[in-house]
Formats: structure tokens, sequence, C-alpha cells
């Protein structure tokens, strides 16, 4: 069974709110084995959201529709699918009691207008609205089953949560779960890591392969239809083993995870310190640190030496340092690491420097980036990075490459 939403409202195309209803029910249908193949957004205009659901009728199944069920006159997603559907309008009177209990409980005179909310198609199953007013409802004809909600996400997802979701569970014949696995990779391009799994893609049936490019990382989405969630197991395991295979090396974890928190995570289980010394983050790494519940377990404290007296003067990077070779370089980048975990007596020391732009500083293009390390009885090294974008995006990727080398080094380490 294929599934369409059509989010109805012309402040969406306004962009005056973000369409997270469309987001919410993909999640949902998916869990329950439905398809959504298409997402379509329309203004409050009868012809324009006619012509939606003519086309929504030639390629799914369920068309389900938000928004445009309240008592306005641009409100008009129930009397055009009444129009395509050729069934009139009827009053609901549990609905239209409700609707009356509501402003009483409120203590404010009822409009005419409101009982336009009440009203339904004729013959179609009436979805209670508990949170708000206007009702749901669902109706099937010819093979294609509409269901109306109301576009407020307070309304909407607790009305297909308790209502909605069942009967759509009700129609379906065979049901065949979805289930998804995101596997999330750092410091491999998108094009570089489908290059390296090009023929799984390829060849991809069930489960399927999905990359996703976000920002400095690339995510893929394993999907595996099957009635039998030990079976769905099964078949997520077995391709989640051929890409670690290839791509295993990148690869940080699972889900809504970040490299920072899986950076958290492994220093929590390894017992150690970390301290920072920032000048082109200007405390981002820290900010994102302490982000983190639990983040005093781990976070010894950190310095931002964003000018060169403050390198010298409070961090202690020795001025030939910086005019020999530069704040931006390998050496100042090692003393601020070494510095700062001796100074905050951590583990680890971590440092930032570099030209985050527009302009270019001490001959040095925008984008260049050391990042120093510095880990108790280890020699301290610099990693020089080139990295592409805007002046906030090559902050933010410096982080998160930042958490990412420190990932790396933490899960060689023994324990204390």
């Amino acid at each position: 069974m294929n599934a369409e939403i059509i989010a109805v409202g012309s402040e969406l195309l306004l962009g005056q709110i973000a369409n997270t209803n469309a987001k919410f029910l993909s999640k949902e249908l998916a869990s329950i084995g439905i398809n959504v193949y298409f997402h379509t957004v329309v203004g409050d205009n009868r012809n324009r959201l006619k012509e939606a659901v003519e086309v929504a009728k030639q390629r799914s199944q369920v068309i389900i529709l938000t928004g445009g069920l309240g008592p306005t006159k641009d409100d008009l997603t129930k009397e055009t699918i009444a129009e395509i559907v050729q069934k009139p309008l009827i009053l609901d009177e549990r609905s239209f009691q409700s609707i009356q209990t509501f402003f009483e409980k409120m203590n404010r005179p009822m409009t005419d207008n409101n009982k336009k909310q009440a009203y339904v198609l004729a013959d179609s199953e009436v979805l209670p609205n508990d949170t708000g007013m206007a009702p749901g409802m669902v109706f099937t004809k010819k093979d294609v089953t509409y269901m109306l909600l109301p576009g407020p996400p307070s309304e909407m997802e607790p009305m297909f949560q308790k209502y909605g979701k069942r009967s759509l569970l009700k129609r379906l014949n065979d049901l065949q779960t979805i289930e998804s696995r995101v596997l999330r990779f750092f410091g491999i391009g998108e094009a570089a890591l489908e290059k390296e799994i090009e023929d799984l893609i390829d060849h991809q049936m069930n489960p399927t392969i999905a990359p996703l490019a976000a920002d400095g990382e690339v995510t893929l989405r394993l999907t595996a239809k099957h009635a039998d969630p030990t079976r769905r197991k099964e078949m997520l395991d077995r391709v989640e083993k051929r890409i670690l295979l290839r791509v295993g090396s990148y690869f940080y974890g699972y889900g809504e995870t970040t490299v920072m928190q899986e950076m958290a995570n492994v220093l929590n289980k390894k017992k150690k310190k970390i301290a920072v010394a920032e000048s082109l983050t200007g405390g981002l790494f820290q900010e994102e640190l302490t982000s983190i519940p639990g983040a005093s377990e781990w976070f010894q404290g950190g310095i931002v030496s964003y000018t060169n007296d403050v390198k010298t003067d409070v961090l202690g990077v020795q001025k030939r340092t910086i005019n020999t070779f530069g704040a931006v370089s390998e050496q100042c980048a090692v003393e601020m690491a070494e510095n700062v975990r001796t100074m905050m007596k951590a583990d680890i020391g971590i440092s930032f420097t570099g030209v985050a732009g527009p302009s270019p500083s001490e001959g040095k293009n925008p984008g260049t980036v050391y990042i120093g390390i510095s880990i108790k009885g280890e020699v301290p090294k610099a990693y020089e990075y080139h990295l592409f974008g805007d002046r906030q995006a090559v902050r933010i990727r410096a982080v998160k490459t930042g958490a990412w080398k420190i990932l790396k080094r933490c899960k060689g380490m023994n324990n204390q």
C-alpha cells in the first residue's frame, strides 16, 4: 500500500511555518508498512487542491490530507474532497456537541462559523479530536482511502496515533512492517562512500540503501520490509556487515547520534578527561561538549585564546613560536593542546587554530585549519586540514573533525 501526504495551507508555501506534519506521518506510516512516495503542499485554493488530489489518486492507495478543516472560508479541504468523491457533508452531532462543550469550558461565545467544523463526509469514519475541535475522517472509494486530519500538530499527532493508525491497519490486507537503520560515517564524502558500495546500491531490493549527505558527514539509511521482526533484523544485519567490511573505518554510530556524542561516550567509558584550547572555533567545541548531559564527568575546562596575547600570556604558547611560525601553524596548535592539557590536569588536550575567513590570514587561505592533540604519555601532534564552506561552515566542520580525531584515538586507549 502506497501513501501520499498533501499538506494544505498557504502559510506553508509562504514559509511562515514548517511542514512538520509530513515528517511525523511518514515515520508513523513506515512503522506499519505503508510506503510514502510523495509529499505535496498546496495553498488554500479549491482548484489547485482538486488538481493535487486528482494526481495523487492515480499513484497512491492512501491520500492523507492535513489542514483546511477549520471554521473560516479558506478552510476548503473537506468541501473539495466531498466534491471529488461525490458525497455530501453532514453534521456529526457528537463532534458538534464536543465543540459546544469546548466553548462552554472556555467561557466564550461560539460563533456560527464554528459549526462548520462539525461537518463530515457522509458514510465516513469520524476520527474524534481529543485536543481540539475539528474532527478527522476516513473514507474509501474505488480502492483509494482518503484521510483528513487537522493541521495543528498538537491536534493531528494524537488523532493519528489514537485513531488514524488503527483505521489504516484495518484496511491493510498483508501487513509487512518497515524497519530502518541509520549508519553514520565521518571522514569520507558522499560520492566516495557511494563509489565504495556502488554495486550494493545498484542491486538493492530489500533491504534498500539510501545515502544522504549531512554537514561534513554521510548517513546510510537501510530499510527492510518483512512481517517478522526477527527476519527484518537479520536482513539489516547482513547488509550492514557487507557495507562495514568496505567503509567501516569511517563508521561512528547509529541513528540520531553525533560525532561529539560518540566522543563523549568513549571518554566516559575510558574514564579520560579532556581540556580544550580554541582560537579558530571561539568556544564552539566547548559549547558542543557542555550541551551533552554529564559533561562534568570528562570535561575539565578550556580556554578561548582568540588573540596572540592570550595564547602567550594565558595559555603559555612561546612568543618565538608565533613569531617564527605564526598563530595559524602546526607548531602553535601543538603547544596549545599540550599546554591546556597540563594546565587543566587532563588526560587529553585538543586545540583549534586556523583561518575561518572570509579573508586570508598569515598568508594562509580561508579553510586552513590545524587541530592539535596532546595525550598524556604520548608525543603531541597537529593535523592540517583544508575545509570548505563559509566562515561558520569551516568552524562547524573543524569541531566535528576534532571530535572525530579524539574518538578514533580514544578507541585505541586502555582504561585507567
